[in-house]
């Protein structure tokens, strides 16, 4: 699982800032995230609380579901 650069507190304020145009874009871990394809970040960073599943196109998560 990844997450992401900002440390949105709820998966609505990740969805609210994707849907505005915001460029998000994942930390790298472990493993580097896709550049392309979907992807599964959790969050806040301190204590995950909520999880999502994100289509990412060139580095940069443009839905989240």
């Amino acid at each position: 699982m990844a997450h992401t650069e900002f440390n949105f507190r709820t998966k609505k304020d990740l969805k609210a800032a994707v849907e505005a145009g915001k460029e998000v874009r994942l930390q790298t871990l472990m493993f580097p995230p896709k550049a392309n394809g979907t992807e599964f970040i959790e969050g806040p960073h301190e204590y995950h609380k909520w999880y999502a599943q994100v289509t990412m196109k060139d580095g940069i998560v443009v839905k989240v579901k």
